[in-house]
């Protein structure tokens, strides 16, 4: 939860400092037109209490906290794109005290050089972990540890084509990628664990194919759906052993500061379990979206904003 916090912090005060230095350079503002920032910060809380409630159930109350944020730079046939994801939350149960409901960190960045109508060549990174512990009884600490912090960590550098002809549809294809698997925690480096080679392993190293993509869709008036999906092939050991990742989040929006979420993630990896793995969420709360105005669908050139 501190490394949350950390992190957090962090970026929330570069873009404290951002603002304050837009407003004593004009000349910084010029620049920053090439930018299109897009994010969204939420707070959501759920809670639920009995009293003599003959049907049953227990007491509890939750949180989940995180931030969303798109930022992408155009410049004549430059195209930097970076997304930071976090989230964090915990519910208390009475009788079974606090698990968690959700953990996950998700950072990534995309370069890529226009050489044709849409796409580009790109070059790009991604780092996906989370940030505390799990364990094998519904996040019960008295149970196994099975996850932590960079246990297991996934760190992605390739090189390919990016296919992007708007602001709701990314496509990148990589046919030279590298896999590092990082698990960092002691306890989790054995054999087997999580691709590991050999007992007190902490990284596997794996080289092959990565595809992704993003799409975004309006459903109707404040109602958005953004689907992401990602594959990886391992030339190295077993390619037909596909890593498939799925997520889908719907967003409904009340107003200005109150939305609601849906999230659902599927996940399949061989290293980590045979089986198809499934993650949902629900929540309503407080939310903050922050929006430049800057929307690449909109640009005739690259100096469309000089005309203004």
């Amino acid at each position: 939860m501190k490394k949350f916090l950390l992190i957090l912090s962090f970026f929330m005060g570069i873009y404290a400092s951002a603002q304050e230095e837009l407003k004593k350079d004009s000349v910084v503002v010029d620049t920053v037109k090439y930018w299109s920032v897009v994010g969204k910060n939420t707070l959501m809380i759920n809670q639920a209490a009995f009293s003599n409630w003959v049907g049953g159930g227990a007491n509890n109350v939750g949180w989940l906290a995180g931030i969303n944020y798109n930022l992408t730079y155009e410049k004549n046939n430059d195209l930097w794109e970076n997304i930071i994801i976090l989230g964090y939350g915990q519910n208390d149960t009475k009788g079974l005290g606090i698990r968690k409901t959700q953990d996950v960190i998700n950072l990534s960045t995309n370069y890529g050089r226009k050489f044709s109508k849409s796409w580009y060549f790109s070059l790009g990174a991604g780092l996906q972990s989370q940030f505390a512990a799990g364990y094998e009884d519904g996040n019960n600490p008295e149970a196994k540890k099975i996850s932590n912090f960079m246990a297991p960590g996934y760190l992605n550098v390739g090189m390919g084509i990016t296919y992007r002809p708007n602001d709701d549809l990314t496509v990148t294809l990589r046919p030279t990628n590298a896999r590092w698997t990082f698990v960092l925690d002691k306890d989790l480096q054995m054999a087997g664990s999580y691709g590991l080679k050999n007992d007190g392993d902490s990284s596997l190293l794996q080289f092959g194919f990565l595809g992704t993509a993003i799409y975004k869709l309006k459903i109707m008036e404040d109602i958005y759906l953004t689907n992401t999906a990602s594959v990886f092939s391992n030339y190295l050991d077993r390619p037909d052993r596909l890593v498939l990742a799925y997520g889908a989040l719907l967003n409904l929006k009340v107003n200005k500061y109150i939305s609601s979420n849906v999230t659902v993630d599927l996940l399949y990896d061989h290293n980590q379990i045979e089986k198809t793995q499934l993650k949902q969420t629900l929540g309503i709360g407080f939310a903050y979206t922050l929006d430049n105005g800057v929307k690449r669908s909109d640009r005739k050139d690259s100096q469309w904003w000089i005309k203004k």
